[in-house]
């Protein structure tokens, strides 16, 4: 069965982007840009993957799911068509329609589109962002990629937007680069 893994950046103390949703203060240059790049290239953005010489195939995933604010990101400068290598669902109760024939636009219970999904044959399903849509996919969840970077940013948008813990996480794997950045990947101790 294919897993849903939660990938996203934050700072130190646990925040995804300011309050207003941007997230400019991330280090775009560094050793780890390169690692994701190998490892996880699918998670680069199309209009992003020749200027940073990406030229791999899908590794790791082959769906991308996002919020509405994680996909106005790219829409806000143009961009209706973010990750054309990967099956695009956006989850909104708010959009009309979707502004790319590639990009499938999810209104109604994110859970279910997750467990039919996951039933599929292929590689992973990646959680984009953001924090409300992590929070409603909570349970479904198997993995947590969470790239830490050295900032401390005090208030902003968290990794969920409310969360029913305690949950345990199994480290499977971390990896710190110059620089502070660090990269840790959990899997999510189901009960």
């Amino acid at each position: 069965m294919r897993k849903l893994t939660y990938l996203i950046a934050c700072t130190v103390d646990g925040f995804i982007a300011r309050e207003d949703g941007s997230f400019d203060f991330f280090p775009m240059t560094g050793e780890h840009i390169p690692y994701i790049a190998a490892e996880y290239p699918e998670t680069i953005p199309g209009h992003l993957r020749d200027t940073l010489g990406v030229r791999a195939g899908n590794v790791q995933f082959d769906t991308v799911l996002m919020g509405r604010k994680t996909y106005e990101v790219g829409l806000s400068i143009g961009i209706t068509n973010p990750y054309a290598h990967l099956r695009q669902y956006v989850v909104s109760r708010t959009m009309a329609a979707s502004p790319s024939p590639d990009v499938q636009l999810i209104s109604a219970n994110p859970i279910d589109l997750v467990r039919d999904l996951k039933h599929e044959n292929g590689l992973n399903i990646w959680l984009c962002g953001g924090a409300e849509l992590a929070t409603a996919l909570y349970d479904a969840i198997d993995e947590l990629i969470v790239k830490v970077n050295p900032i401390v940013l005090g208030s902003g948008i968290g990794l969920f937007a409310g969360v029913r813990g305690p949950t345990m996480l199994e480290l499977t794997h971390h990896r710190t680069f110059d620089g502070g950045v660090a990269i840790h990947r959990y899997n999510v101790m189901k009960p």
